[in-house]
């Protein structure tokens, strides 16, 4: 496999998934599934939350899987902004504890920033590389290659292909020159290359859309005006990010969840409204705001776009330089997990700094919670994409995740010979 970035990044590195496992998971259609938590009861009005682990499950170095273990995986992956407050071993169970209700814990654990490591040795050493549960285990990295071998004892089952190799930061063109000459068996394809791929007959696997690009708009200074952060979200052009940039890939959206989750996201409007954006700016002179944007290719030229439209609207607005920290707006890529449309939503406020537990039951009360929420315009959606893969002919029964990641496990290749 080659990929343009990091296996190990968040969210959703594909090497993530293939060497550790979560205490639920998503399957293939977004619903939840036991993992290395076989049950889950909840009580105290979701205050309190404890998690029966699955026996015998061990780390690739052959230890136990245990509830202190996991516990000590989560306190070092999640040490602030957690949706729990506490998490703690009680014999066999993993205990979370909140001030707050967490109505949607079992999915959110399900999420990538959540997945279980070894964080110590029985002897309290830290254990070499990143040690996990998951059905391939690491084998070493060099020459900007990542080896993964099967793990023989895999709870799930030893998996069918005994090692996978991922070769990292290839551009797009060469991994699709790779796929071409039988050098890789799959590759990338970036949102914006799918009606490419599709002409050069590549096998493509497409998922629906699972990424949400917003723009996260600051809240202090000049921007703590809610009409000026109003103003900027008028005066975005969806439709350009849409047509030209991503090639009419995904779907234009202005809410939080897309139409397939929440059955309501046509009631916000994605039409840009220069007038009115001019009319909330109210002729103030403001700025100069700087933008910055956590991707590069397509993310770039969308930030370059929006710095235009807002420009266009009278703001003073600057790109910033490549990795600031403390811009003004951040362009930025957010997962959608699942298909519980309350899970998700809670997901993605947290990812954009908004720790609040939605405990909205009915389309009509998670309406509400979103609009209550966008109306702030701390947050400001502009499109869902998809995430897509081209394989390679000898490859049989790959699909993908429900994060859109290809799920190599179940996968296998045909005999050559």
């Amino acid at each position: 496999m080659e990929i343009a970035g990091d296996a190990w990044e968040r969210p959703d590195g594909v090497a993530r998934r293939l060497v550790y496992d979560g205490l639920t998971q998503l399957d293939s259609s977004g619903a939840l599934r036991p993992s290395l938590a076989l049950t889950w009861e909840s009580d105290n009005n979701n205050h309190r939350w404890q998690f029966r682990l699955r026996p015998g499950v061990r780390f690739h170095d052959g230890s136990s899987l245990t509830s202190a273990a996991v516990a000590a995986s989560l306190v070092s992956s999640c040490a602030a902004d957690c949706p729990w407050s506490a998490v703690k071993a009680v014999g066999p169970l993993v205990v979370f504890t909140n001030e707050s209700p967490m109505p949607n814990l079992p999915t959110l654990l399900a999420g990538d920033q959540f997945l279980i490591s070894l964080t110590a040795t029985a002897d309290g050493k830290t254990p070499p590389g990143s040690t996990g549960t998951g059905p391939f285990q690491v084998n070493g990295f060099n020459n900007g290659t990542l080896a993964l071998t099967a793990n023989e004892n895999c709870w799930q089952g030893r998996p069918f292909a005994d090692a996978v190799e991922i070769r990292v930061h290839r551009p797009v063109r060469e991994q699709w020159l790779d796929l071409s000459v039988g050098r890789a068996d799959v590759v990338e394809v970036p949102a914006e290359q799918l009606r490419q791929a599709q002409q050069q007959r590549l096998s493509v696997l497409t998922s629906p859309p699972v990424t949400l690009v917003a723009l996260q708009v600051s809240d202090v200074g000049a921007l703590a005006n809610v009409k000026l952060r109003g103003a900027i979200a008028a005066a975005i052009d969806r439709s350009a990010l849409y047509n030209v940039i991503f090639q009419k890939q995904g779907e234009v959206t202005a809410s939080l969840l897309p139409q397939r989750l929440s059955g309501y996201s046509f009631l916000f409007p994605t039409e840009r409204d220069l007038n009115k954006a001019h009319e909330l700016r109210g002729g103030l002179t403001t700025g100069p705001f700087s933008l910055a944007t956590e991707g590069d290719g397509p993310m770039q030229l969308a930030a370059q776009r929006i710095v235009l439209n807002l420009r266009e609207a009278g703001f003073n607005v600057q790109m910033a330089s490549a990795g600031a920290r403390h811009a003004d707006l951040i362009l930025q890529e957010l997962p959608l997990i699942g298909s519980d449309p309350a899970a998700a939503m809670e997901q993605l406020m947290r990812d954009a700094g908004a720790a609040t537990p939605v405990e909205a039951a009915t389309p009509a009360a998670l309406f509400k919670v979103e609009q209550t929420y966008l109306d702030e315009k701390k947050l400001i959606p502009l499109l869902d994409l998809p995430r897509a893969f081209a394989i390679g002919a000898r490859v049989r029964d790959l699909r993908l995740r429900a994060d859109g990641t290809p799920d190599l496990a179940d996968a296998s290749l045909e005999d050559a010979r």
